[in-house]
């Protein structure tokens, strides 16, 4: 399992959204508090930030150790700023490598995507049953052995095909729940616009704070005792942006 943070609005350094809050991914890493698989997440962490004005493609940072014993990441968190965030903590599954390449974030062709969750059985047939319906372009991509950046290539498949983000989603926790159970807290981001799913774990949405104005964020669990805080029923799609937040039935009956 994961913990994962997704931000949109005015900008803020990587240091006040990752690491300052009380109760931020810093935390969860080691003590979270609505996590309902698994106890702590040092396996690993990632952040991803777009600026737009540079290029499409967001930047990237990636370790295989717990955030907390990074002192690079923190010596720089500070003096990045962005309007566009992903960013997580790691536990990694059964039979997942922990290395930077199964660390989320996860990015290609301007998407950031991180997954809260597990696929039962990744590691026998549902996991070659999966890989089988990446296309050759998307499966050639994958570099880390998690679930999480599978279920990444057959989103990207479906966009590819025009489809939106928010149907593809939708279709890919269709699909796998055709072939096995699990848990799918899923989150992507493109800069301008969050897309998320809650199913089978924690979420929550935070839309104009007083300490952030303007600004929505999406997360596996609060990162401070703001009252705004509102828990995302399960089985929901939430869609994130600027202008507000939208929340729906997820809709994805097998």
């Amino acid at each position: 399992m994961c913990r994962f943070v997704a931000y949109v609005g005015p900008p803020v350094s990587l240091q006040s959204l990752v690491l300052d809050p009380p109760l931020g991914l810093l935390r969860q890493s080691y003590e979270p508090r609505f996590q309902r698989h698994g106890v702590v997440n040092a396996d690993g962490f990632g952040c991803g930030w777009f600026d737009q004005s540079v290029r499409p493609e967001p930047a990237l940072y990636r370790r295989d150790k717990p955030i907390w014993s990074d002192a690079s990441f923190r010596s720089i968190a500070g003096v990045i700023s962005s309007k566009a965030v992903l960013a997580g903590v790691r536990d990694a599954n059964t039979g997942a490598a922990v290395d930077d390449a199964s660390t989320p974030p996860f990015c290609s062709d301007g998407w950031l995507f991180a997954h809260n969750g597990k696929i039962d059985g990744f590691d026998g047939s549902a996991g070659v049953r999966l890989w089988r319906m990446l296309s050759d372009r998307r499966a050639s991509g994958v570099r880390g052995t998690s679930d999480s950046e599978v279920l990444f290539g057959l989103i990207l498949d479906r966009m590819d095909e025009g489809t939106s983000p928010a149907q593809a989603l939708r279709w890919v926790i269709r699909e796998s729940l055709k072939i096995s159970s699990g848990r799918f807290n899923l989150v992507l981001h493109d800069g301008w616009k969050i897309t998320a799913t809650c199913c089978g774990d924690s979420l929550y949405v935070l839309e104009g704070a007083e300490s952030l104005p303007g600004a929505v964020v999406i997360a596996s669990e609060p990162f401070n005792e703001d009252p705004g805080w509102q828990e995302v029923p399960d089985a929901s799609l939430v869609e994130g942006y600027c202008g507000g937040v939208v929340v729906a039935p997820l809709e994805v009956d097998a």
